[in-house]
């Protein structure tokens, strides 16, 4: 049983100025929250990777790195890393320094990327949005192999005899985070990697079938069934009660939802009561009190029979204070409930 938190690096909006806070302040923010999930005994930290106004973070692994200094038992992970538009073997010397410098807490959680925005910061270009993913990864696992290299691809030169220095110490897990299609979900079956389901809307039983998917052919492509590894990353929101959510969360949820809404023509506007069926039994928000939350996460773990839940926790920029109640209540309430039901 592992449960992690994980941030993109929503930025707080300031309704009033109409203006985002600095990044500066954000990651120092984010620093302290990493530092408590750690002393709370939290399993796992994953940073996303964003290149636009309201994030902020754009390179994961250079956060991750800070982070490995000031923990001492969290795994850090990315989450994820787009892999598309990234130097496979750049970032696979970057987490091979983080995972020196942290004692072996490394993690690269590798994506297409739901948002694109990094395609033309890079120079890459959408239509070859599969293809990037394809060759990327088989160069970022054919790296993690720990010999010499030689490889040919489509999007960059070949490499001939290659070592990379330092080498790392050990194996560096590689996961791959889908949203749902089942052309990801084979994929990540197919290599043997650990995966994990962003369940981020509508109801989580519907994610049901493709998690059976992955299991069924994860064991038909002859990997060890006893090494699988499934996850869910929802978002979550922890206070005293719901009312609470309601009236202190749902405004900067609303206003980051609306946002991205309006950027890809989702139509419609998040509403109180879209939030409310949410935050419901059969919603994709884990978010009210511990003890909502607590049996909402135990109800999914069971149904999907996993042993991983990453709580996304800051959606929409929540402050600083409240980031920090949802850690303290997570790690301290919610976790050792969880952890106490499965006997983990």
């Amino acid at each position: 049983m592992e449960l992690g938190i994980g941030m993109f690096g929503d930025m707080s909006f300031d309704f009033q100025a109409k203006q985002y806070q600095k990044p500066s302040d954000r990651l120092k923010e984010i620093v302290e929250e990493v530092k408590l999930a750690d002393e709370l005994g939290i399993d796992l930290f994953a940073i996303g990777e964003h290149h636009r106004e309201d994030y902020a973070v754009a390179a994961p692994e250079i956060l991750l790195s800070a982070l490995a200094t000031v923990t001492k038992r969290i795994k850090l992970s990315s989450g994820v890393n787009v892999v598309s538009s990234a130097d496979p073997v750049k970032l696979f010397q970057d987490f091979t320094m983080i995972d020196l410098l942290s004692g072996h807490r490394a993690e690269i959680m590798a994506g297409r990327g739901s948002f694109i925005e990094s395609f033309p910061v890079f120079g890459f270009n959408l239509r070859d949005y599969n293809e990037l993913f394809e060759e990327k990864l088989d160069l970022l696992l054919r790296l993690r192999e720990n010999k010499p290299l030689n490889w040919r691809g489509k999007f960059r030169p070949a490499i001939s005899d290659l070592t990379l220095y330092p080498r790392p110490e050990r194996e560096i897990p590689i996961s791959i985070a889908v949203g749902g299609t089942p052309e990801s979900v084979r994929r990540a079956a197919r290599l043997g990697l650990p995966i994990v389901f962003a369940i981020i809307g509508g109801n989580p039983v519907h994610f049901k079938p493709l998690i059976d998917y992955y299991k069924e052919e994860f064991e038909a492509y002859g990997h060890d069934v006893s090494k699988m590894k499934i996850g869910v990353h929802s978002h979550t929101f922890l206070a005293d009660s719901k009312e609470e959510v309601l009236l202190d969360y749902f405004p900067r949820y609303a206003h980051s939802m609306n946002k991205i809404g309006r950027e890809r023509g989702w139509g419609g506007v998040f509403t109180p009561e879209s939030f409310k069926q949410g935050m419901g039994p059969n919603g994709a928000l884990y978010m009210g009190n511990p003890d909502e939350v607590t049996e909402k996460l135990i109800r999914t773990l069971e149904l999907f029979g996993i042993g991983q839940y990453i709580a996304h926790i800051d959606v929409g920029g929540p402050t600083h204070e409240q980031n920090m109640k949802t850690i303290e209540l997570f790690g301290a309430k919610v976790l050792p409930a969880v952890k106490k039901h499965f006997g983990a």
